[in-house]
């Protein structure tokens, strides 16, 4: 076997072939494997020509890629000599991560190298990286192998393994244990988690409890930057407005809400309100608009504004579809009472759960339902604080929506309690950072200039 190959990348290439006539039938695998091979080939990595120690990040989307942020702002104030890549899997973080990077000459974007020997060389002959830092749990063994054969030390950073993924590792032992005891550091997000990676291999002794970095991502703060704007440019708060906004749906979502939201309207108790909801995908924009008005509601969408806001009389009020990109934590500010997405079906455990902290920050009543596997240390947080509501169907969404807007003074203080805890769980992100420097190469020493 040639040098530069491993028994990994006969198993790649082993798998890819044997799942071909899956993927190039399928119109969207083919397209998704296809711009794999054309992108993460590491062909396209521009070289790094400075000398100074360099961390590169790896963040898999774009939950991951707003993490790095706060990450990169501390480890810069630690050590003012870096510089910086972060490699990216997906679109949808690519594309935040130039919005968050993109004028930065410090900053390096690219895209994180498919686990195939000759894709790893080129990337880490190209970055030439002082330490590598994955978020949560983007391990990969080949990737793991040649960094350690480099002696570029890998750190696993906000590090979660749920239990069907811990179950599946158990699977293939040797392979994992190898894997995770070349690891220089876990940075592990609790106990819990901190338990399981040593159990797949990982050294105990290079095992951290750093919290989640999740809490660090969020702004705590009562108003947006253009919400109220964006409240006006669709006819929201006319007429001081009760607005339920549902954020980050996913498919069979939407059509429970829209149910919900017209048995909702029927109830004299609850009164009129107003609904606002904003899709996880942009490529569902068109699907959820076609489901809306398949519900018979007036549409408002986002990305048209209205020639007169002020004025919403119609007995049937529009419902508000954010077809937009980035403008989501402005509707959970102008929001009454939020649910999160991707939490009341089940659409697999890559996808259970999307961000509630950020509405939590802002002070809002929040409702999940019961798939929020992805945000389970945050979860754990927030029931001990009673500063969420959990709910498992329709028909309790109605029942919570119900009891939050016709109890006020009840949904203001569960928000505060919301925001408390995110105030008292941020930190973790430093912790983070001093594990890192541990890692990197001491700063190289200025030589005194002689007098005269």
């Amino acid at each position: 076997m040639p040098a530069s190959f491993s028994g990994y990348d006969i198993a790649y290439w082993a798998g890819l072939g044997i799942a071909a006539p899956y993927w190039l039938v399928k119109p969207s695998a083919r397209r998704k494997v296809l711009h794999a091979l054309r992108e993460r080939r590491g062909q396209r990595v521009p070289h790094r020509e400075s000398s100074r120690p360099c961390v590169m990040i790896h963040a898999v989307a774009l939950g991951e890629v707003n993490a790095t942020k706060a990450l990169v702002e501390q480890l810069r104030s630690a050590r003012h000599d870096l510089s910086f890549v972060i490699s990216v899997t997906t679109e949808t973080g690519f594309e935040q991560a130039k919005k968050l990077y993109g004028e930065n000459p410090e900053i390096t974007l690219i895209r994180y190298p498919l686990d195939f020997t000759p894709s790893i060389i080129r990337v880490l002959d190209a970055v030439r990286p002082s330490v590598v830092v994955l978020m949560e749990l983007e391990v990969w063994p080949n990737f793991i192998r040649r960094c350690q054969q480099r002696e570029i030390p890998v750190v696993l950073a906000n590090g979660r393994i749920t239990l069907p993924s811990f179950r599946k590792y158990k699977l293939i032992g040797p392979v994992t244990r190898r894997m995770f005891s070349r690891l220089a550091r876990v940075c592990a997000q609790d106990e819990t988690y901190a338990e399981r990676f040593v159990a797949l291999g990982a050294s105990p002794e290079r095992v951290r409890v750093t919290g989640t970095m999740k809490f660090d991502t969020a702004q705590i703060s009562d108003r947006v930057n253009g919400d109220l704007q964006l409240a006006w440019d669709v006819g929201l708060y006319g007429r001081g407005e009760r607005v339920w906004v549902c954020g980050s749906t996913g498919p069979g979502e939407e059509d429970i809400i829209l149910e919900q939201y017209r048995a909702l309207l029927k109830d004299p108790k609850v009164g009129r309100f107003r609904l606002a909801m904003i899709p996880r995908h942009p490529q569902r924009f068109d699907e959820v608009a076609d489901l809306i008005e398949q519900h018979r509601f007036p549409l408002v969408l986002r990305s048209q504004r209205q020639t007169d806001p002020g004025r919403n009389n119609d007995p049937i009020p529009p419902v508000v579809l954010g077809d937009t990109m980035g403008e989501l934590r402005k509707f959970y500010a102008i929001a009454s009472v939020v649910f999160v997405g991707r939490t009341l079906v089940d659409l697999g455990p890559r996808q259970h759960g999307s961000d509630m902290i950020e509405p939590a920050a802002l002070g809002k009543p929040i409702i999940v339902g019961p798939y929020t596997g992805n945000f389970a240390e945050p979860m754990t947080k927030f029931r001990q604080a009673k500063a969420v509501r959990e709910v498992t169907d329709g028909e309790s969404l109605r029942a919570t929506v119900a009891e939050l807007l016709t109890m006020p003074r009840e949904a203001t203080v569960m928000g505060q309690r919301a925001r408390y805890v995110v105030k008292e769980q941020q930190g973790a992100t430093a912790r983070h950072a001093a594990v890192i420097v541990e890692l990197l190469p001491a700063p190289a020493r200025t030589r005194p200039v002689a007098p005269g």
